[in-house]
Order: structure tokens, then sequence, then C-alpha cells
């Protein structure tokens, strides 16, 4: 059952909200956290963020994702003045602030509105975090059905075209138009290909097949080596499964018989169907799962 407070937040919009976010040092009330419309990150997409969950009143991986976001901001040529541990005590605050217990835990870094142009050498960084109460991402009835994906036509790109390595928003264009012509089509989400025509991941999510009791999954060289994605392979290795990283042609979904999904949003998500091709959901990829709400809630450690 949905409770008064949780509807009155899902039926806001993400600039009407009650509550606060951290804001370059300091909470600020959720309506007065706005940067001005000649910003540089809105422009050039000279932006980086992070995606966390919390659940039971902790950040998952916490320190794993406030590196992260520093490194990103470091590949997009602009340092963050905030240290590793207080962007940690800023999502810490920020969660503490909102009264919530399980919920997603967004910090974003941008350049600045101090110049306008190709060029930012003169723009000051910036730093926010925002956490907010979002369920399942791909709703209740994931878990139980799996996924339906289609082929996306655009492509991750190489990383001699593009700083790969960082979470930068301006990569996830080509997601966002990958995710609306899936949904445009009836299915959940999208797989997208890399530049040489090999499996790389979803829109928002790294990927696991399984054949033969052994779990493969893309090499990460031109895509998002996910904190989840990592978590997923050490608990396989905690169960003796074998994690086989490697390259995947399209033509060998085929042979494998279960698949799922990995993030922080998405968590261990099964799938059911990519283009052509079906999958079970099946105990090896519920038991994936299981073990991964059990790690991040503190029932299990590795």
């Amino acid at each position: 059952m949905t409770s008064s407070r949780t509807k009155g937040m899902i039926d806001a919009t993400f600039d009407n909200r009650d509550g606060t976010i951290w804001f370059d040092g300091a909470l600020r009330p959720w309506r007065e956290a706005n940067v001005h419309v000649l910003t540089h990150g809105l422009h050039y997409a000279s932006s980086v963020f992070e995606g966390g969950r919390a659940y039971g009143g902790k950040i998952f991986a916490l320190t794993q994702h406030s590196e992260r976001l520093r490194a990103s901001a470091n590949l997009m040529g602009f340092d963050l003045p905030w240290s590793t541990a207080e962007i940690d005590a800023a999502c810490n605050e920020t969660l503490a602030a909102s009264g919530l217990s399980n919920a997603y835990v967004r910090p974003v870094a941008w350049r600045g509105s101090e110049q306008m142009g190709v060029s930012a050498q003169r723009t000051k960084p910036h730093l926010a975090v925002a956490v907010w109460e979002w369920g399942a991402y791909f709703g209740p009835e994931a878990l139980r059905k799996g996924l339906r994906l289609n082929i996306a036509k655009w492509r991750r790109p190489a990383p001699y075209t593009a700083p790969t390595k960082a979470k930068a928003a301006g990569l996830y264009m080509i997601c966002t138009l990958s995710k609306h012509a899936a949904e445009d089509a009836g299915y959940n989400d999208a797989l997208m290909l890399d530049w040489r025509g090999q499996v790389a991941e979803a829109t928002g999510a790294n990927i696991f097949f399984l054949k033969d009791g052994v779990l493969h999954t893309p090499t990460p060289d031109c895509f998002l080596d996910g904190i989840t994605r990592r978590t997923i392979m050490a608990l396989a290795k905690r169960r003796g499964i074998e994690v086989v990283e490697r390259a995947i042609w399209p033509e060998e979904l085929e042979g494998f018989s279960e698949a799922f999904l990995t993030g922080s949003a998405a968590e261990v998500t099964p799938l059911a169907e990519i283009g052509p091709w079906n999958f079970q959901v099946g105990e090896l990829t519920l038991q994936m799962a299981q073990d991964y709400a059990d790690l991040v809630n503190g029932r299990i450690s590795l």
C-alpha cells in the first residue's frame, strides 16, 4: 500500500518537492537548489554524477561511488575541491536530513556559469547531493517476469572517441534515445552494442549471461565497470561460480540460458528476452538477486 507521503513524492516533479538538497557545502531547501540557465554543464555536458542506494539507513558502497565521482570529474578535466571523505559525509548528511531509510542517492558535479563557450578554464566546480524514495527501477514485476529488451541502433563509443570510463552526463544521451525507442516499441529497455558490434550493456546497467553453469559478462573497455557488476562477480565467486569477462558477439546470445542486468538502480533484474533470443528467469539469476539483497541489507558479507 502506498502511503500519502510516498504518493506525494511520486506525484511531484523533481524540481517541486519538500525536503533538502546538499549544495556546495550546505543543505538548502529542495526548491531553492537551482543553477543558472547559462551553466556550462547544461550547454556542454560538463557534468558527472553517481547513483547509489541506501538500505536500512546505510548507503551501500558509498566510498566507491564517491571515489568514482572524483575520478570522473578528473577525466572530464575539472578537479573537485571536495575529498572522497567529504563527499561521503555530504551523502550521509543528506540521507539523514531526508528521514528516509531506503532511498536513492544522487551526487552530481558540474562546471558553473562563470564562462560560456567550449573553453571552461574559468568555471567553478559545483557539487550537489539529492536523496529520494525510489522503488524497483523496472517495477515490482520485473524480478518475476524478466525484462524484454530490443537492440539499440546507437552504439557505445570507442574509448578513443570519448572519456568512456567517466560517469559523464553526455555519454547518456544515446542511452536516453535508445530507451525511448525501446519503450515506444513495447520493450522495457535496450541492449547496446559497442562500436565493434560486440555486446556492451543496457542503457543504464551492466549485463551477465549464464551458460553451462558459468557466468559470462562483456569486458568493460568502452563502458562503465559498474560497482554492482563487480559486487555480483564477487558474490558469484563466493558461491564457487566461475565468471568469465570476454568479448561477446550478439549471435552467441542463442546459446545462453539465463541473463540479467546489474546496477545500483536496477540492482539484479532478470531478462526474459533480447531481440529474437529468449531466456529463463532461472535459479542462478534469482540466487544472485537474493545474495545481492542479503549483502546490501547486511545479512551477509563478502
